[in-house]
């Protein structure tokens, strides 16, 4: 099987170089980029299996890159920030990150994320979802399990495969309040604590493309699917 193929983009050589060190005797493949451009040539280029992006990298920043991937392809990211700001947190996610790892990182930490990343991107759907492969119903709604796809008046809708097992996760439990630590550790494979925004976050995403009034807030609690 070949190897996990991850583009790292990172403006600073010393953290650039180690990281990618690290990363290869983990097993991934690695192509590395200094500036945001630079990444955008390579991720068209190789078209890799995630994109790991630091946040404020010269040329093209990495939310920019972000959104500029998102663009055409629904291929994991995961966002690098030097802080733990919100603003740099929240404008990443919503660029269409699936997660972020703020510097310093732990090697192991990290890698930890990706691999929780790509289980997320390669298996079809949660656990709870898998019955007998039958079309889901949500009003104007339609949700196949098994195919993956999801329709809104009959358009089909493009979610990213973290979008999806948040949706997918949702309809498994139609009308059922969903706390936030439950969607961590279901959708995001978190079986540490986890920040919160991050699903704060995608449920915004997932609303904005299949209606502000599908998932309900529970405040204090969670979400819930309007069934």
């Amino acid at each position: 099987m070949a190897a996990t193929h991850v583009l790292f983009v990172e403006d600073d050589d010393v953290i650039r170089e180690a990281t990618t060190l690290a990363l290869e005797r983990d097993g991934f493949q690695v192509t590395a980029a200094p500036d945001g451009l630079v990444g955008l040539d390579a991720f068209r280029a190789r078209q890799p299996d995630l994109a790991l992006l630091d946040v404020m990298v010269p040329g093209l920043d990495g939310v920019s890159l972000c959104r500029r991937i998102r663009d055409t392809s629904t291929v994991p990211v995961i966002m690098l920030s030097a802080r733990a700001d919100a603003i740099d947190i929240v404008l990443g996610l919503e660029a269409g990150a699936d997660d972020y790892v703020t510097k310093p990182f732990d090697g192991a930490v990290l890698v930890a994320r990706i691999r929780a990343v790509l289980r997320r991107f390669r298996v079809s759907s949660p656990e709870d979802a898998e019955d007998d492969g039958a079309l889901l119903s949500f009003g104007d709604i339609e949700i196949d399990p098994e195919g993956l796809e999801v329709t809104r008046d009959g358009e089909r809708l493009a979610l990213t495969p973290t979008e999806m097992r948040l949706l997918l996760e949702f309809a498994g439990a139609p009308g059922t309040v969903l706390s936030r630590d439950r969607l961590l550790q279901r959708v995001w494979d978190y079986d540490w604590g986890g920040d919160t925004r991050v699903v704060d976050v995608h449920v915004q995403r997932l609303r904005s493309k299949i209606g502000q009034d599908r998932i309900e807030t529970v405040r204090g609690f969670g979400y819930k699917l309007r069934a």
